[in-house]
């Protein structure tokens, strides 16, 4: 009799073990459709901070030049909320995993730290100093992905959310104008190769 419970309770043990392995697989299955999404914050952010806000202040620039700069600053960003809301939604009428909705609330609840930063301080310091705020806000997006790409088992994903921390920790050593440089290498590290890679995947077992 004993023999047979502890049978039943293996056969159980190991019915939830592949019952997790195909729900990480469906999961990163569909990481692959939404590499879409790495690759366009990933090249909004690199553009954003390298050509954008970085070459700027390196090469002066015209006046309707910077007018054009100054407007790409809003449109770009605009464009890919207006495209991932759009995804979002679309994929809604698609089957959903737990570890999908997961992931959802991680980076959600990245966006709300990121607020939160900022908040707290221009409550402690009643102004914004982007040379603390932005290694601090990699940190914080070096965190996500790394989760991220743990709860997948994607080993692409979590060196690309080590590297982007260790660049927040380099960029910190730097005036605001270098870490911008740091910061558009590691959305081209941590975004934009690894969204690429993933998506070339997408039809590929």
């Amino acid at each position: 009799m004993k023999t047979i419970i502890k049978n039943e309770e293996y056969l159980d043990e190991t019915q939830s073990l592949n019952v997790i392995r195909e729900m990480i697989q469906v999961s990163r299955n569909k990481l692959k459709n939404d590499g879409i999404l790495f690759i366009v914050w990933g090249w909004i952010f690199f553009i954003n901070y390298l050509v954008l806000n970085y070459l700027p202040g390196k090469i002066l620039l015209s006046h309707k030049t910077m007018d054009l700069v100054h407007g790409l600053r809003v449109i770009l960003p605009v464009s890919g909320l207006i495209f991932t809301l759009y995804y979002i939604l679309k994929q809604r009428k698609k089957a959903q995993t737990y570890i999908g909705v997961s992931l959802r609330y991680v980076w959600i609840s990245l966006f709300a730290s990121m607020v939160l930063v900022n908040l707290i301080q221009m409550n402690v310091l009643h102004s914004i100093n982007f040379e603390l705020q932005h290694p601090i806000i990699m940190v914080l997006i070096a965190f996500a992905v790394t989760v991220t790409g743990g709860i997948l088992r994607y080993k692409l994903i979590i060196a690309g959310g080590i590297i982007f921390g260790l660049l927040a920790l380099a960029a910190s050593y730097f005036e605001l104008q270098t870490q911008l440089l740091f910061e558009a290498i590691a959305w081209l590290i941590a975004f934009v190769i690894p969204g690429h890679l993933l998506y070339a995947k997408r039809n590929k077992k």
